[in-house]
């Protein structure tokens, strides 16, 4: 067998495979020799079939099988041994005319090669990295919330502007029925509002889909419509009062603390607000951590500059998935894709460059940690070290779920990295107005 390759420029080249008689004779001859064993065909006791039948009958299969292994071993080995750096996989070349009579054969294969190129982390211009903060708006906000959560409800003969009403939303062709309990905080616009101001139990308050509240999303909780029909639904809908209370406020008290929190975590307001300050801003700061994640990820993608070999990648798309693509779609879909293969080779690069590596046990610390986080949020506060390890040995023993914990602590590396290497600039920003301008 012989293995050549002609490269065409820096991104594509054809390899070529010689296969000769002695690279498969002896196996092709040893596969029809068990074949004979155990054939069975009219006319003849098993095992006594003439050769010339068993060729005749299964040669060619076992030739095409046979020649195709070796080609495709041969492929993955010279690959492996040129430290070739392919994208997608190599794409045969059609030979409609090939003689599976002759003794050897010839067969060629597209490649398309990875760019070589340099990743620097330290642009010219500063990307921000946001330190969003809980500021004291927010937090009394939330000293409000949990009065409410843990206060008392206290029935009311009509709907007020404090009110929670419960009632049902009814549209019969529109297929909607469901119970629901609302605030009029939720509710947009003075004129909606108006609507349920001085409603009785029993009363029954038509309202329009379109814009009734002021994140159309609320339409998915509140009427149990699809995604879809949160944007789009205008129609009108009843709404039955069956329910009005006010919430009467908890006492920020000891008890309170000690339900909330635990037996004297938290033993006044101050620390109280503190406390929220600080747990907020642990979940702000992922929120920021993303951002920049994002942001960086934009600025590498539209400052490393390389070629692609965007007509392989293209043709191999056409056979690729799991079903064939024509040209136009083959385009279309390489035109979605490009930028995320853009990075996906920039990350590489970058993980390569800087030996990023997730060690085993930075995994099992990872998710260690993570199984304490979760069992916190449900009061478990306390676990002990066995029984996080056992809960951690049956995760990593599931490969998806090690796949995905591996890619998210190498997120988490990549983001260390560009904290440290990048041109970074802090910018101090409210909740409240990074959501404003970022995601509104």
């Amino acid at each position: 067998m012989n293995i050549t390759r002609e490269d065409i420029d820096a991104l594509n080249a054809v390899v070529k495979v010689d296969i000769a008689k002695e690279d498969y004779s002896d196996k092709v001859e040893k596969i029809l020799s068990d074949y004979r064993k155990s054939a069975n065909i009219p006319g003849f006791r098993k095992g006594h079939v003439p050769m010339g039948m068993v060729k005749k009958q299964y040669g060619k299969a076992v030739l095409v099988d046979e020649v195709n292994k070796l080609l495709q071993d041969a492929l993955g080995k010279y690959l492996v041994e040129e430290k070739l750096d392919v994208l997608g996989n190599p794409l045969p070349k059609p030979q409609d005319d090939l003689d599976w009579n002759a003794d050897s054969f010839s067969f060629e294969f597209e490649l398309g090669l990875a760019p070589e190129f340099d990743v620097k982390l330290k642009g010219k211009k500063a990307i921000t990295h946001y330190n969003i903060i809980a500021d004291k708006k927010m937090i009394d906000n939330q000293v409000e919330h949990i009065q409410k959560q843990y206060g008392k409800l206290v029935s009311q003969t009509e709907v007020a502007e404090d009110s929670e009403i419960t009632g049902k939303f009814t549209n019969e062709a529109e297929g909607i029925e469901n119970v629901a309990t609302i605030t009029l905080d939720k509710v947009k616009g003075k004129t909606n509002a108006k609507k349920f101001v001085g409603a009785k139990v029993g009363d029954v308050i038509t309202l329009k889909t379109k814009g009734l509240f002021n994140d159309s999303h609320d339409l998915m909780t509140f009427l149990k419509v699809s995604h879809d029909d949160a944007h789009s639904l205008n129609v009108e809908v009843n709404f039955e009062v069956s329910e009005v209370n006010t919430r009467e406020l908890a006492d920020l008290d000891q008890e309170l603390f000690d339900k909330i929190f635990g037996a004297k975590v938290v033993t006044s307001v101050t620390e109280l607000k503190a406390k929220i300050k600080e747990d907020s801003e642990k979940q702000f700061a992922q929120q920021g951590d993303q951002k920049l994640l994002n942001d960086v990820t934009e600025y590498l993608v539209d400052s490393t500059k390389f070629d692609l070999p965007s007509e392989f990648l293209q043709k191999w798309m056409q056979t690729s998935g799991e079903e064939p693509m024509t040209e136009e779609q083959a385009k279309e879909e390489y035109e979605k894709s490009e930028k995320s293969m853009r990075y996906q080779l920039i990350e590489a690069k970058i993980i390569n460059d800087n030996k990023l590596q997730v060690q085993f046990e930075d995994l099992k610390a990872y998710s260690m940690d993570m199984i304490k986080a979760q069992m916190a949020q449900f009061g478990q506060m306390n676990p002990s070290e066995k029984e996080l390890e056992d809960i951690a040995a049956r995760i990593l023993s599931n490969q998806d779920e090690v796949k995905r914990l591996s890619e998210q602590l190498m997120s988490q590396k990549l983001l260390e990295l560009y904290k440290k290497e990048a041109n970074l600039k802090t910018k101090e920003i409210s909740y409240d107005d990074f959501v404003k301008e970022f995601y509104s």
